[in-house]
């Protein structure tokens, strides 16, 4: 009796073994089961939600940009994602662009200057500056070297065939073209057949190099120079017979030299201020310029960068043009 009674119990206790065992097996199989379904499909749908926002932000990019008639992929849009806009200048033509060393390192400042920090400010960059001779900035230009040219660029029609130019800046301060002669002989040089035969000095791949070619007679002696400052040192020397010059360059220059003045002739040229120049075909960057160019004329604002630059440069000890 009592080995039967052993036998049922344990057969009892098998029997509620194999039920304890089973019962844990199914419930951790059926509880894992829904909580790896539930953590995938979390994950897909963080995926999921990710890629909508960033497929919106993306969205709301280009329609920003698209209302700001900005191309995402074009040059406005290459200058924002790189944070500056690089600006080609020859610093060597107070008060539109010099250099300031007082400090102990090089500033290059400048009414020119200041337009190119309004131009990046408005643009939401950085300016970054390039020095160079003034004949390579359209090569600058040309081979994607820089963005922008700012350098008392004139309009001619012969830079606008190679450059994109934007409207005019500084336009109240025209003063026409002509050149700088001995003082004492500004009278003697009347008329374009007055030059016949002279030696003229010109800034190399300037419009004042491209007038004296054009207005000049044939026989005139072209010296280029790389500064106008140089032209006058050989004026003044007698290497040369004059010095073709912009008509507020001169008007300077006469303050600092007083042994030379402006020839009674002057070219025939609507000089009418300056231009920015730009790679040929970026229309784009030229609208932009063009826009902010049009409130800094409004406003007034290249007079008074003018007129502090003039200030600066008088301070500093450097001839103004």
């Amino acid at each position: 009796m009592k080995k039967k009674i052993v036998i049922v119990l344990a057969a009892a206790m098998t029997v509620m073994s194999l039920t304890g065992c089973q019962g844990g097996a199914g419930a951790s199989s059926t509880t894992a089961a829904p909580a790896n379904d539930t953590t995938a499909a979390g994950t897909e749908a963080g995926k999921t939600e990710t890629d909508t926002q960033a497929a919106d932000t993306k969205e709301t990019e280009a329609d920003s940009a698209s209302e700001a008639g900005i191309d995402p992929n074009g040059a406005v849009a290459k200058i924002k994602a790189a944070g500056k806009l690089t600006m080609g200048t020859a610093p060597d033509f107070a008060p539109w662009e010099f250099k300031d060393v007082s400090s102990g390192t090089t500033e290059y400042v400048g009414s020119d200057i200041e337009l190119g920090k309004y131009i990046a400010e408005q643009l939401g960059v950085e300016l970054e500056i390039k020095p160079m001779e003034f004949s390579a900035i359209q090569q600058a230009l040309a081979s994607g070297t820089i963005d922008i040219g700012i350098s008392g660029f004139a309009y001619t029609e012969k830079r606008a065939e190679a450059l994109g130019l934007s409207d005019r800046y500084n336009v109240n301060a025209a003063a026409g073209q002509g050149l700088l002669v001995l003082k004492d002989q500004a009278a003697d040089y009347n008329s374009a057949e007055s030059f016949a035969g002279k030696k003229v000095a010109a800034q190399n791949a300037s419009l004042q190099q491209t007038l004296v070619q054009e207005q000049l007679p044939s026989d005139v002696k072209m010296q280029t120079v790389t500064q106008v400052t140089d032209g006058v040192m050989m004026l003044t020397t007698g290497k040369v017979d004059a010095v073709a010059v912009s008509g507020d360059n001169g008007e300077s220059l006469v303050k600092t030299y007083p042994e030379v003045a402006m020839a009674e002739f002057k070219f025939a040229y609507d000089s009418d201020g300056n231009v920015v120049a730009v790679k040929k075909g970026n229309d784009e960057l030229l609208n932009a310029i063009n826009e902010i160019i049009a409130e800094v004329n409004e406003t007034g604002l290249y007079e008074e960068w003018k007129a502090d630059a003039k200030a600066l440069a008088d301070s500093l000890g450097i001839e103004t043009h």
